[in-house]
């Protein structure tokens, strides 16, 4: 089995079974009286089947005007057959096409309109690499997309298009919902425009699935199919309650479990895009790991409830708060810790600058300590790859962040710049990859984005380029060929 993100790459011609008479008899048996059960009669099922079904129908349609259907273009770049490098082949047929073949590549996603000045929710899978994004109305109107801002650590993006009056979805509270709320799913499964689908809240607080890096999904039983992804999960009262993500599948289809992002999270990341230019989260400098029945036990506790302490980011918060290595948190601002993904969201989701009160276990004895959040460095300040022509054109970096030095287990000191991207168009597409860390270019040390924009805007066109990168925990040095730059 796999996780299957709704890229909607590929086209069907099946649609999921409905499954609206199984949530009608549920219905009808938490709202009937008992003794009318045994004994309604026909007029009085009509009647109320139809109050039911016109009430779902008007929540449909206050919510599809508002969501859109998003088309992106992209380049796709595949190696050369291997018969144009064989001599004999060129003997007789000539030199062949030369260098990566090219082709374009279309794909389709959902999204709905946050604010009626032409703001567009949608998942950052919906719309990366897009080299053009259309944006299509209920009405048919189309526009072309413009990317604000994207967040792929929680696979959200916000669009833009030229309009202004447009009709839109309002916020729902996430943090309300329960477990067997009605929902509505609305998107553009395998094309198909504004199709409506209902089910239930399934599960919440999904988290440690491997989807994104922060994660507490809905779970549904909505049909949710390739397509879907971007589109707005609807409560009964016609609001947005969740953004359709993945789904769980081993055909590639609808299964019967799917995922979205809860209202709350994404409206975050919406209003910190807008605001801000970039993502702000909380951070508190530490690496942490979750409570096994044997650490508890060498640590002294009387339950797994938190999480360890492994490390603190030196003259981070947790640092400079008096954390240290073998503590256990387990309470944060007053709220106990379940697991290290739930403290992990904690954290990101509280201002910069707030002080919180974390309860922690050391050595036996229970305290407080009173840490100020700092801002997670690093966070969406994405250097877009240098305008030039040479050998490292469209490889695009950020800055290497403590955040992520703890990710991929890469020590202190080392001094560096993370590939974020690599452009379709790139002479780099292959030879580099993204998560890369580059230490050197020519020999000359890269010791922030800002520095490897001045180094790549000088190196001629005509020249290859040695980079010196770190892959998988080893450094290893690279030559980029110019003759692959176009």
């Amino acid at each position: 089995m796999q996780y299957i993100l709704l890229s909607a790459k590929t086209r069907y011609k099946a649609l999921a079974a409905p499954v609206s008479f199984v949530l009608l008899f549920l219905f009808l048996a938490l709202v009937l009286p008992l003794p009318a059960r045994g004994d309604i009669s026909d007029n009085e099922a009509t009647e109320l089947l139809t109050k039911f079904g016109d009430a779902m129908a008007k929540v449909a349609e206050k919510a599809t005007p508002a969501v859109v259907n998003i088309a992106t273009t992209r380049t796709i770049k595949t190696p050369r057959n291997p018969l144009f490098e064989d001599p004999f082949f060129r003997k007789f047929f000539g030199e062949g096409p030369e260098g990566i073949q090219k082709r374009k590549a279309m794909s389709l996603g959902s999204g709905f309109i946050a604010k009626s000045d032409g703001y567009i929710i949608t998942n950052n899978h919906v719309i990366e690499g897009a080299e053009d994004i259309v944006v299509k109305l209920a009405d048919n109107r189309e526009y072309k997309g413009k990317v604000v801002g994207i967040d792929s650590r929680s696979d959200v993006a916000v669009i833009k298009i030229n309009e202004k009056n447009l009709p839109i979805i309002p916020w729902g509270n996430s943090d309300k919902l329960r477990v067997g709320e009605l929902i509505l799913a609305v998107g553009n499964p395998y094309g198909l425009s504004h199709t409506v689908t209902s089910g239930i809240i399934s599960a919440l607080g999904r988290m440690g699935i491997g989807i994104t890096d922060y994660e507490d999904f809905i779970q549904t039983d909505a049909a949710i199919n390739p397509g879907n992804s971007g589109g707005p999960l609807v409560n009964v009262r016609g609001e947005v309650i969740g953004v359709t993500n993945a789904i769980f599948s081993t055909s590639g289809g609808y299964q019967g479990i799917g995922f979205a992002i809860p209202s709350n999270m994404v409206k975050n990341v919406m209003d910190s895009i807008i605001s801000q230019g970039k993502v702000v989260r909380g951070w508190l400098g530490v690496q942490i790991q979750p409570l096994t029945p044997d650490l508890s036990r060498q640590f002294n506790l009387k339950d797994e409830n938190g999480v360890l302490l492994v490390d603190t980011i030196e003259g981070g918060p947790a640092d400079r708060g008096g954390l240290k290595r073998g503590d256990v948190i387990v309470e944060y601002d007053g709220k106990k810790i379940n697991d290290p993904f739930h403290f992990k969201n904690m954290v990101a989701e509280t201002k910069p600058g707030k002080s919180v009160i974390l309860t922690i276990i050391r050595d036996g004895s229970l305290m407080k300590k009173n840490i100020a959040i700092g801002e997670l460095p690093g966070e969406s300040k994405v250097i877009t790859g240098v305008v030039s022509d040479n050998a490292l054109k469209g490889v695009a970096v950020n800055e290497l962040t403590d955040e992520y030095r703890q990710k991929m287990n890469i020590g202190g000191k080392e001094k560096g710049v993370v590939i974020v991207n690599i452009a379709e168009d790139s002479p780099a597409l292959g030879v580099l990859t993204k998560g890369d860390i580059i230490l050197e270019i020519d020999r000359k040390p890269v010791i922030s984005a800002k520095e490897y924009e001045d180094i790549v805007s000088g190196i001629a066109s005509n020249k290859n380029v040695l980079v010196l990168i770190v892959r998988g925990g080893v450094r290893q040095y690279i030559t980029i060929p110019a003759k692959a730059a176009k």
